[in-house]
């Protein structure tokens, strides 16, 4: 088996459970592991101000600095590349990377496995770091997202708890534990038994198709609709906010204009839409739903 490169950005420590699970098939020999690091740290717990703050240079895919990564090599048989989406963007230092050239010339003519760990939307960012692979010169090969499987609503509630208090534990000891399960993040490891195989064959045509096989990847109906209509929702935000909060103080009413605009969106307005839509739109669209989803659960790019 050739030298095999893994990259990964994680602000909690949840994706690197998930990618110490993923590579446990592999021989360590064949590793070559980085984690990616923000010349400034993303502070961890947030503060609401801070999160929402970080949306519009998120969503416009601006570049931050990055500590420095030294590569042993110049290529790679396989890159394996770890990531989180925030507001259904690519988290800034994987979009950082991604437009390194030292990094792009590292990918070109190279396969791509991703792997996301996320709280239950990554239809958009998977499509943006499809295209950023693509103008690298690299191949995407497979994809692994791993998500949390409660509802929406539900999700996003434990999501905030556990990123505004750093405490991945159970709120008021009612609510599900946040984020991706124990029990998916053990499932990883039968996602590298995969991987690893198909990168001892050097063969990877039909390693999407057996990732999917394993049934453990999904796309709920609901997500597949939030997801077509928000990212628009939020480069309107994104635009605004930059090109009117011009000043410390315009940028903060703006963002937290848009702050309560996606909590009213999302606890209020959503589920009314959502009950609609699955009530007289669901109904009528079952092929052109499948196929979306086969689409967004591939590697191949519109």
């Amino acid at each position: 088996m050739g030298k095999i490169l893994v990259v990964n950005y994680s602000q909690t420590g949840q994706l690197n459970e998930i990618i110490d699970q993923f590579l446990s098939p592999f021989d360590p020999a064949s590793i070559e592991r980085h984690q990616i690091h923000p010349a400034t740290p993303f502070v961890f717990p947030w503060t609401t101000e801070e999160f929402f703050d970080k949306m519009p240079e998120c969503v416009q895919e601006d570049i931050i600095p990055l500590k420095p990564i030294h590569f042993s090599a110049l290529q790679y048989d396989l890159i394996v590349l770890g990531y989180q989406p925030w507001f259904l963007s690519p988290s800034p230092p994987i979009t950082s990377l991604l437009k390194d050239p030292a990094f792009q010339s590292i990918m070109r003519g190279t396969p791509v496995v991703t792997i996301i760990g996320g709280r239950n939307m990554w239809l958009n960012s998977q499509e943006s770091v499809k295209n950023l692979i693509k103008n690298a010169g690299g191949k995407l090969v497979g994809n692994i997202p791993l998500m949390d499987r409660t509802s929406n609503l539900i999700s996003a509630f434990t999501i905030l708890h556990w990123m505004l208090t750093g405490r991945k534990d159970s709120k008021w000891n009612i609510f599900p534990l946040p984020g991706v399960s124990d029990q998916d993040i053990r499932s990883a490891s039968k996602f590298g038994a995969i991987v690893n195989t198909a990168a001892g064959k050097s063969d990877y045509r039909n390693l999407q198709e057996d990732i999917l096989s394993t049934g453990l990847i999904t796309i709920p109906t609901d997500i597949l609709f939030i997801e077509q209509r928000a990212k628009k929702l939020f480069r309107i935000w994104a635009n605004l906010i930059k090109s009117k909060g011009t000043t410390p103080a315009k940028r903060k009413r703006l963002v937290g204009f848009f702050k309560y605009y996606l909590l009213i969106a999302l606890f209020v307005v959503a589920p009314v839409i959502l009950f609609v839509y699955n009530l007289l739109i669901v109904p009528f669209s079952g092929n052109a739903i499948k196929k979306k989803k086969e689409y967004f659960c591939g590697v191949e790019i519109k």
